[in-house]
């Protein structure tokens, strides 16, 4: 775990773009649960890639796209395993991964952002990639 001092910035980049930050198992089982809407959740993290593509294309996404999913959630890796662990039984089939991005529909997992989809990118192919999957599963 990380001291919360040097994580609290890390959250509030996201938490100020509109994302919820879940800190327990049964507030990721309560946002992840739903039968109706999308969620968008995104495991952050303090490494680079996070800093560098992940949270600036979730952000440009967002801000671009006509089309949004309804809800924003987060958890943060190496800091609320639990709330981590909960989230990552969602994105099954899919190996643990930070930072990643799972979009949901109606309770069923539609489109993931691995890791390597982020580090292995440019910026702007992460926010292309983000909006395409909003343009087909968000209203």
């Amino acid at each position: 775990m990380y001291p919360e001092y040097m994580v609290a910035p890390i959250r509030q980049d996201l938490t100020e773009a509109g994302f919820e930050q879940l800190y327990s198992p049964e507030e990721v089982e309560s946002a992840l649960n739903t039968q109706e809407g999308t969620v968008l959740v995104a495991v952050n993290s303090v490494c680079g890639c996070a800093a560098a593509k992940a949270r600036p294309a979730l952000k440009m996404a967002l801000s671009s796209s006509d089309k949004k999913p309804a809800k924003l959630v987060t958890v943060f890796a190496g800091m609320e395993t639990e709330a981590v662990a909960k989230a990552r039984e969602f994105m099954l089939p899919y190996p643990p991964s930070s930072p990643s991005i799972a979009l949901f529909k109606d309770g069923e997992l539609v489109h993931m952002i691995e890791r390597y989809h982020i580090e292995g990118n440019d910026l702007m192919r992460i926010v292309d990639n983000l909006q395409g999957a909003f343009a087909e599963y968000c209203d």
